[in-house]
């Protein structure tokens, strides 16, 4: 028999489950931005040199001078989402195992 402090709501379960809901929603998020960047460092690198290269800045697009810098800005940029990626993927997956406890618990009590 579980305690008083042990008994779950169905609006913890509900409020968990949100919160679960909202984390997958990032990961989607931040997972498509991570591939949008890989798709861009890809095309910088197998662009032609002799052929301009241009970045969008607000209304304007900017020729680029300094590739290697723009390059290394991008792979700076991706690799931040990558971690910020790994570690809502952590997150989600102790609410995870947080949920699916609370939601035994609900079972059984």
């Amino acid at each position: 028999m579980l305690s008083i402090s042990e008994k779950v709501s169905a609006e913890e379960i509900q409020s968990l489950a949100r919160d679960l809901q909202l984390l997958r929603n990032q990961i989607q998020t931040v997972s498509s931005q991570a591939s949008e960047y890989s798709i861009t460092i890809e095309a910088l690198v197998n662009q032609d040199p002799s052929r301009p290269v241009f970045r969008s800045l607000g209304n304007l697009l900017l020729e680029v001078d300094d590739r290697e810098s723009l390059e290394t800005e991008l792979k700076e940029a991706k690799d931040s989402l990558d971690e910020h990626l790994r570690r809502l993927i952590e997150r989600e997956e102790n609410l995870r195992e947080h949920y699916e406890k609370k939601a035994s618990q609900f079972e059984i009590g």
